[in-house]
């Protein structure tokens, strides 16, 4: 990567942590481009070198913590099944509230009529999130810890729709639901109990 290349990244990333930390304390509807390039110290014709609009921002906040799970969960070869999902699912919930409620609704927003999302949004999430958790089982499958028979697109189904619903739930009562805290109490309740009769 060149000067250049690497410059501009850091440019694109100090907008997208700007702008994150302005839609959390402010809301995303209070806060306009200007507002964005000013705490960043940049001009607004470098925000649009990298972005169309500031909704655009969205959708590097909701990807790019993403991928890093998915690095990290490679990296955890002498853990089971309980707790790679364990790891998983408390990643995933502390990436969404520290995206804050107000980028959380933003997101559903966008995204929630799939053959209507806006142009530049993740009208590909729920692939990508269930594709990530299927591979989990998957290879645990592979890995001879879950039985060949297991139910893969079910336990899937079943996983994402917690973890969304829970998603749900924290921006449909403004707050008051604590994601991260029933992730925990889904894991340690939950997780093992729905994977045993598959465990070999």
């Amino acid at each position: 990567m060149t000067k250049r290349q690497e410059n501009a990244k850091k440019t694109k990333l100090k907008l997208v942590k700007t702008a994150l930390e302005l839609f959390k304390d402010t809301g995303f509807y209070d806060i306009n481009v200007e507002d964005i390039t000013k705490k960043a110290g940049v001009s607004k014709g470098t925000f649009y070198t990298y972005f169309k609009r500031k909704e655009d921002i969205v959708l590097e906040i909701s990807r790019a913590p993403f991928s890093e799970i998915a690095e990290e969960l490679d990296l955890m070869k002498d853990k089971d099944i309980i707790e790679k999902l364990t790891y998983y699912f408390r990643r995933f919930m502390e990436c969404v509230e520290f995206s804050g409620i107000h980028i959380c609704r933003q997101w559903t927003r966008d995204v929630l009529d799939p053959n209507n999302v806006p142009e530049n949004k993740d009208s590909q999430k729920w692939d990508y999130d269930f594709e990530m958790l299927r591979t989990i089982l998957e290879n645990a499958v592979l890995g001879k810890e879950l039985k060949s028979d297991t139910p893969i697109e079910l336990l899937t189904h079943i996983f994402i729709c917690e973890l969304y619903g829970m998603m749900t739930c924290w921006c449909m009562s403004d707050g008051k639901f604590e994601p991260l805290q029933w992730t925990e109490q889904f894991c340690n309740m939950q997780l093992e109990n729905i994977l045993k009769p598959y465990l070999t």
